[in-house]
């Protein structure tokens, strides 16, 4: 059978449709202004921000000055889990364009077959030799699959800012463990200094308490000192393993069979300059990941609305039919047939409207989650800022206290020694020495945690004005 069709209507529906692609249903995507002071509370030297997360963030950690924490980092750059994890969403969402990009192009499919048959009882058998080759393409009248092409390459942008977002965090949470078990060794080395120094003031108590010197409370305050050193040891080892841990499953390796060793050098510790440039924020992969959803949602009403409109299909198809295998592919046996073929939806009791809202309100949800992903951003940069200056100062104070607490300590001891004072003085002192010594590091430990998530906060890294 042959099915033949005048050539002019097809012609003049591919002429329309190439008319009427050039436009597609929906809002156009624009950015949504945010009201952003053009300077920070703590630093009034920057600018208004555009985006650039694609700049390069470089090492970032070698300002710490530390060869352990380097190499932590390339390990897990290369091996990590969770980066691991959003390189492969990453590669979907790539896959998922390509499969949003097809749509835009014909299919072409082949087919052949043989069957043999019997038209009615008591006629002879015969045999059918079917070769065919056939074309369809959904011609893209009102946008939708353009739509869904522009949403697939803002899910990709999404999925490439995810993946920033998380090497960038990823890296952070690293260096953050591991500069806070450097402090936590620094404690622990004090600690073991301190119940050394407390069991050795200990025994001579003990000795003064036999002689007559002291009485039973003096040995009773000196134990109980060194007990208490004991505890905060073992506290400390506590600390310092859960941190070990967390560093071995961040690089993807099981705890048991990971160590680190002390580390021989305190980490530097970098002083971010002021009045960094304001394009640092700009190159926060989450506010890029955030602002790329928006663009996503905002697709996905062009495609909500294009399914209120009919689509056009140009199908096309030839092929050979014979009951010979011999005469198959000749030309009598030749068949084709060619013709637009157009649907539309006349009732779905409200799917449209419905799908229609949702995709409005989706686009809303993502315009909030922008806004609260920038101010979220702007709150740890003023965090940062601010507390770098002022835990700084913190630790200049912290540091003359110990200086203070020390020469204390060296006056009770002597004193003690010539029997001006008891040695509850003496006990005092210590504990206000080791006091110090801890406060100090405690500090330094959120100087340190301070100075990453302010780099982290800053997009990762940082170029001096």
């Amino acid at each position: 059978m042959k099915t033949r069709t005048s050539l002019t209507p097809i012609l003049a529906a591919l002429l329309a449709a190439a008319a009427l692609t050039g436009c597609a249903i929906g809002p156009d995507y624009a950015r949504p202004k945010l009201d952003i002071p053009a300077d920070f509370k703590e630093d009034g030297r920057w600018k208004s921000a555009e985006p650039q997360d694609e700049a390069p963030r470089g090492d970032w950690w070698a300002a710490y000055r530390d060869a352990t924490l380097n190499g932590l980092m390339d390990t897990l750059n290369r091996q990590s889990p969770t980066i691991a994890q959003a390189e492969a969403q990453y590669r979907q969402a790539q896959a998922q364009l390509n499969q949003a990009e097809a749509g835009l192009f014909p299919s072409l499919s082949a087919n052949a077959s043989q069957s043999r048959a019997v038209a009615a009882p008591g006629n002879v058998a015969f045999n059918n030799y079917n070769l065919g080759l056939a074309a369809s393409w959904e011609v893209d009248l009102w946008g939708g699959v353009r739509r869904a092409v522009e949403a697939g390459e803002a899910k990709q942008q999404a999925s490439a800012a995810q993946l920033a977002a998380i090497r960038l965090s990823s890296q952070a949470q690293l260096a953050t463990a591991y500069l806070q078990l450097v402090a936590a060794d620094r404690q622990l080395a004090n600690l073991r200094d301190s119940e050394k120094a407390l069991e050795e003031s200990l025994r001579l108590t003990r000795n003064q308490f036999a002689a007559g010197i002291v009485g039973d409370d003096a040995v009773a305050s000196s134990e109980s000192q060194w007990k208490t050193a004991q505890a905060a040891v073992v506290d400390k080892r506590l600390t310092r393993a859960q941190l070990e841990h967390a560093i071995a499953a961040a690089l993807g390796q099981a705890p048991a069979g990971f160590s680190l060793p002390p580390a021989e050098a305190e980490p530097h510790l970098p002083q971010i300059p002021s009045g960094l440039p304001s394009t640092l924020l700009e190159r926060r992969p989450d506010i890029a990941q955030a602002e790329r959803n928006m663009a996503v949602a905002n697709a996905q009403i062009g495609i909500a609305q294009s399914a209120y409109f009919p689509s056009l299909t140009l199908g096309a198809s030839g092929g050979y039919r014979g009951s010979t295998f011999a005469d198959w592919v000749t030309l009598p046996n030749r068949i084709w047939s060619i013709g637009p073929s157009l649907a539309l939806s006349l009732f779905d009791a409200g799917l449209r409207r419905a799908q229609t809202a949702q995709a409005i309100a989706a686009y809303d949800a993502s315009v909030a989650g922008y806004r609260l992903t920038v101010l979220a951003a702007l709150q740890g940069v003023e965090d940062n800022l601010s507390a770098q200056s002022l835990l700084h100062e913190e630790a200049g104070l912290q540091t003359a206290a110990l200086a203070a607490a020390k020469r204390a300590e060296t006056i009770a001891q002597n004193q003690y020694r010539a029997g001006t004072v008891s040695y509850l003085n003496v006990l005092s002192a210590q504990n206000a020495r080791i006091a110090a010594a801890n406060n100090l590091w405690n500090v330094k430990n959120r100087q340190y945690a301070s100075s990453v998530a302010l780099i982290a906060a800053l997009g990762g890294g940082w170029r001096a004005p």
